[in-house]
C-alpha cells in the first residue's frame, strides 16, 4: 500500500479521536464471532466479500431479501474499501438507526466511525507500510515464476517436433498479452492469452494443450506478460 508519512500521521489521529469516543463500547463489545452469530439469530443480512475475509452485517434486511438500490451501493462501496487490505480478516457492521459504521479488525472489539472515508484503517498494518524484507519474498516469487515460464518458453518438447515457442516470438515479441481478451480468427471465438498459447502448442508446436491451472500454463503468462511491462491494457486491440 502506497502511502506517505503524513497520512499515516493523519490516520493515527483520526483513529486517537475515534477511540476516545468509542473506548465505553470496547469495554463491553463481545468478539466478533458472537457477533456474527447474534446477528444471524436477528435475520440480519450479512454480505462476505470474494476473499471471505471481510463481511458486511447490514442491520433492517433480512437474509436474502433485496437491498434498495441506495443500500445496497453503501454495501459495495464498503466493501470495496476494505479490500484494500487483502490480508485482513475484517467485520464492518451497519447498524439501522445509527450514523456511525462499527468496524472490527482482526477480531477486536468493534469501534465507531462516521463515514467509510474515515475509516481508522491504520489499525490493519500497525501504522506501517509492507516491510523490505516482504517485499524482497514477493519479489523473489515472482521472478521465480516469470523465469520458469521463461525456461518453458525456449523449451522444444512443449511441442513434438522440435519447435519451441521463442522461435517465432522472441522475447515473446508479438504476442501482445495486453490486447486480450480479444476475437481470434484462429479459435473463431473471444479468446484469453492461455486460449492463444494453447493454439500455438497444438499447431505450430504440434503438443499437447495445456490445463488452465497447470503451473506451466500460469509460468508462461507470467513470463509473457513480464515482458510488456508498462504497456497500457487494450482489451480487443487487432
Amino acid at each position: 500500500m502506497k502511502t506517505t508519512h503524513k497520512m499515516f500521521i493523519g490516520l493515527f489521529a483520526l483513529l486517537m479521536m475515534y477511540a476516545v469516543s468509542a473506548n465505553a463500547d470496547n469495554n463491553s463489545a463481545t468478539n466478533v464471532s458472537s457477533v456474527i452469530q447474534q446477528s444471524k439469530e436477528q435475520s440480519v443480512q450479512i454480505v462476505t466479500a470474494c476473499d471471505g475475509k471481510k463481511k458486511v452485517i447490514v442491520e433492517g434486511y433480512k437474509e436474502g431479501e433485496p437491498m434498495p438500490e441506495h443500500k445496497a451501493r453503501e454495501v459495495a462501496k464498503l466493501l470495496t474499501a476494505l479490500m484494500d487490505y487483502c490480508e485482513e480478516e475484517i467485520t464492518a457492521k451497519i447498524p439501522e438507526t445509527e450514523i456511525a459504521i462499527q468496524l472490527s479488525i482482526n477480531g477486536d472489539p468493534f469501534i465507531s466511525v462516521t463515514a467509510i472515508e474515515e475509516l481508522p484503517l491504520v489499525l490493519v498494518h500497525g501504522g506501517k507500510p509492507h516491510t523490505e524484507r516482504e517485499k524482497r519474498i514477493w519479489s523473489a516469487e515472482l521472478n521465480r515464476m516469470i523465469d520458469t515460464g521463461y525456461k518453458i518458453f525456449h523449451d522444444p518438447t512443449l511441442g513434438t517436433n522440435g519447435i519451441s515457442c521463442d522461435m517465432c516470438h522472441p522475447n515473446a515479441s508479438n504476442t501482445h498479452p495486453e490486447t486480450y481478451p480479444k476475437f481470434q480468427t484462429q479459435t473463431k471465438k473471444a479468446a484469453l492469452l492461455r486460449d492463444m498459447i494453447n493454439w500455438c502448442i497444438e499447431n505450430p508446436q504440434e503438443g499437447k494443450k495445456l490445463s488452465d491451472d497447470d503451473p506451466r500454463m500460469k509460468a508462461l503468462e507470467a513470463y509473457i506478460i513480464s515482458e510488456r511491462t508498462g504497456v497500457i491494457l487494450e482489451p480487443g486491440k487487432h
